[in-house]
């Protein structure tokens, strides 16, 4: 039995995984927190509680693992918060910067397990491995390399993480710096300007668009498009829940969703 406790338990994703987890064999919703709604019943007859409480309620609830999908900030606190409690993590929220990334390392590493993902569908992992591979095969070409994502007109953070990603899986596979602020990243263009070799990459925010994610491969005469969409949220639910059934219990550090996936 995996026992799960959920923070942002009333947002779109909370709600969505605390579903998912309820139709698996095996796993037991055993608290939801949130900023808002303490008191509401959620599944299982269980009571929001008040995200502020996390410590306490911990300790009340003992949950093999915290999934997180809230903001930035609160996905920091809270993953130090469960690191030091024990409780092994999986964590969705984007957005994080690379100093907080650094102080959730610090608090997980040689502490808990922790699956540390921007997007948990599984085709999106296939996904970065084809761009990989492909990005890979065409070094030395003469290849432009551009990115496109889409999301809905709510999402705050620009570009998503799973196009940050995407950067930073064909820097990997170029053998150059991974990091998606390095010299040879593009956001966007404005102006008269010409394109040099970089990466570009583009956010569209527009209605209830769940995430497309596009790379786009042009060379002399030809182009090579890799494309991912997300229908419904529900794919990034389940594999939040399938990473969930993973992760508890593993030896202490950080893993990806493909850690996941490869070890099925």
């Amino acid at each position: 039995m995996t026992r799960i406790a959920v923070t942002g338990a009333l947002g779109r994703m909370g709600t969505l995984v605390i579903q998912e987890a309820a139709r698996i064999e095996g796993m037991e919703l055993v608290a939801g927190l949130d900023v808002i709604g303490a008191g509401e019943p959620l599944q299982g007859g269980l009571l929001v509680k008040d995200a502020s409480r996390l410590e306490e309620v911990i300790i009340e609830s003992k949950p093999d693992v915290l999934i997180d999908f809230t903001i930035a900030k609160a996905a920091v606190e809270n993953a130090c918060t469960a690191a030091s409690l024990g409780v092994d993590l999986v964590i969705g929220t984007t957005g994080i910067s690379p100093e907080q990334h650094s102080q959730m390392r610090a608090a997980i590493e040689g502490n808990v397990a922790a699956v540390i993902s921007p997007n948990f569908a599984v085709g999106v992992n296939l996904f970065w491995k084809l761009v990989a591979d492909a990005a890979a095969s065409l070094k030395g070409y003469d290849f432009d390399i551009e990115i496109i994502e889409a999301h809905h007109n709510q999402k705050k953070d620009a570009p998503s993480g799973t196009a940050l990603a995407t950067v930073q899986a064909i820097r990997r596979a170029r053998g150059e710096p991974d990091s998606p602020d390095a010299s040879g990243v593009v956001y966007g263009r404005k102006g008269i300007m010409l394109r040099g070799k970089e990466i570009g990459v583009h956010a569209v925010r527009a209605g209830d668009i769940v995430g497309d994610h596009t790379v786009l491969m042009a060379g002399p005469g030809e182009r090579l498009e890799i494309k991912h969409q997300a229908h419904s949220r529900t794919a990034f639910a389940s594999g939040a829940v399938r990473a969930a059934i993973w992760v508890a219990g593993r030896d202490p550090g950080i893993y990806s969703m493909g850690d996941v996936l490869q070890s099925r």
